[in-house]
């Protein structure tokens, strides 16, 4: 069974009162991006422990699969997170950038487009918005929705999901400056970069969780 990590997003409610969302702010339509095919609104999101075990999920498969292609070439020196994003033609840009912006941020993992991937991005319509998902055997992907990227800033939305990838969870509640509050700040929010906290709880993250999974495959 797959484990979501979703990035559900607001919507106008009858009385105009839009609940909390997951993703990012107020972005022009990426080019080229389809026409989509929504024609109701998303449901509103409000997180759930759901969510929270598939985005620990997605994270642990990526550990698992960097860890037994280390275990494999132990001469490899650098942690690197490798994605293919080859089924998202129309968001090139937008992961070229999120994988330019966590590389900036974080010094003890670094993400590379290339094959033999660790997990892949993929693009279509979804009701549920862009979400991060796994099968829990390194089969993991990020699904980026068309509709969503064009409600909320596309390169926020995809730097957001690859946020899973690398470990770190939801956060509705925090502020714009805060890369992981996703669409809780609503659709003004255009910050694509995290903030200081996050990029250190990544820099732990793969620290002491990447010496945890190759004790378990070596």
């Amino acid at each position: 069974m797959s484990a979501i990590a979703g990035i559900g997003l607001a919507f106008v409610t009858a009385v105009g009162v839009a609940p909390a969302a997951h993703a990012t702010g107020t972005a022009a339509a990426p080019t080229g991006t389809p026409a989509t095919s929504h024609t109701a609104p998303y449901a509103g999101y409000e997180g759930s422990k759901a969510e929270a075990a598939g985005n620990q999920a997605f994270f642990d498969a990526v550990l698992k699969s960097v860890a037994e292609k280390r275990a494999a070439n132990p001469a490899i020196q650098a942690v690197t997170v490798v994605y293919n994003a080859s089924a998202a033609p129309t968001f090139a840009g937008q992961i070229a950038a999120s994988a330019s912006i966590w590389n900036s941020a974080v010094t003890n993992v670094k993400l590379q487009s290339g094959s033999n991937a660790d997990f892949t991005y993929r693009e279509g319509n979804d009701s549920r918005g862009s979400y991060a998902s796994t099968n829990g055997h390194g089969q993991g992907y990020i699904f980026l929705d068309y509709a969503q990227n064009q409600q909320y800033n596309s390169t926020r939305v995809t730097a957001h999901e690859t946020g899973h990838v690398l470990g770190l969870p939801d956060h509705y509640s925090g502020p714009c400056s805060e890369l992981m509050s996703g669409g809780g700040p609503g659709t003004s929010c255009t910050n694509s970069q995290p903030n200081a906290a996050e990029r250190a709880r990544v820099n732990t993250l793969w620290a002491n969780g990447l010496a945890a999974a190759m004790a378990k495959v070596s």
